[in-house]
């Protein structure tokens, strides 16, 4: 029996997050140069998407460049980025032919001009996709956006359209670049790091999460089925006993 058959459909995470580490290092086994890396990456991207959206995902959220990255060498930056436009270019056709809609968070207004107005043509012309929601998180740190968001509220408060005693957990969740997307359920990270790494800090409360030494071009669908089994062989408790647990199912 393949790892695929094994999965149960009706326990699958309907959010799985992923942070795609370890591109470098593994250009750097090939004796390349990073971006030969990044380029292989897109790749597993590819596989991904199309073997979450085969077995059910309903969104699956990638960290594909965060604000700190725009501290990296300034040639890789201008080769990511221009990597970011040939990539969504590409696979828009791919996007529409397996009805999965594409979003982004971040601050993307910092993004280049062409992979700016690239990205928000792909988000449109995916729109009416149903079937899977790819959200690219671009220029993005859960600091940033935890910041933005007390700002947004602030100003309510200031304005007197919502009052201090009326900010609630709910308040903040819909002032997140995420305010309609569904928590992740399953969080994985290649490479064998072992941190989150300033990436969806509020929404990653409850999320399982999954670490794995391999890095990222070479995670394929074996290995995303792999993170979905180990994920339905937990218990997710939300704080309760695991007697809680069987006295609500029963």
């Amino acid at each position: 029996m393949s790892l695929k058959e094994k999965i149960n459909p009706s326990k699958l995470p309907q959010h799985i997050a992923i942070i795609m580490d370890g591109n470098g290092r593994w250009a750097k086994q090939q004796g390349a140069d990073r971006i030969f890396g990044h380029k292989n990456g897109v790749k597993s991207v590819r596989e991904v998407t199309e073997a979450a959206a085969e077995v059910g995902i309903k969104y699956l959220t990638l960290y594909t460049f965060s604000t700190e990255n725009w501290n990296r060498p300034q040639e890789e930056v201008i080769a990511l980025m221009s990597l970011l436009v040939h990539t969504i270019n590409a696979e828009t056709e791919t996007l529409n032919k397996n009805s999965i809609r594409l979003q982004a968070i971040g601050d993307l207004k910092s993004l280049p001009a062409d992979c700016y107005n690239e990205l928000q043509e792909a988000i449109e012309n995916t729109k009416n996709n149903s079937r899977m929601t790819l959200v690219i998180a671009l220029s993005y740190s859960s600091r940033w956006e935890l910041i933005n968001a007390v700002k947004e509220i602030a100003k309510k408060v200031e304005n007197k359209t919502i009052s201090a005693e009326a900010i609630s957990e709910n308040t903040i969740k819909l002032h997140l670049s995420t305010a309609n997307i569904p928590d992740p359920e399953l969080m994985i990270r290649t490479s064998g790091e072992h941190r989150i790494s300033n990436f969806l800090l509020w929404q990653l409360a409850y999320s399982e999460l999954y670490f794995t030494d391999t890095l990222w071009p070479d995670f394929g669908k074996e290995d995303l089925y792999e993170a979905i089994l180990d994920y339905q062989n937990r218990e997710r408790r939300f704080g309760k006993t695991s007697e809680q647990l069987k006295k609500l199912k029963n």
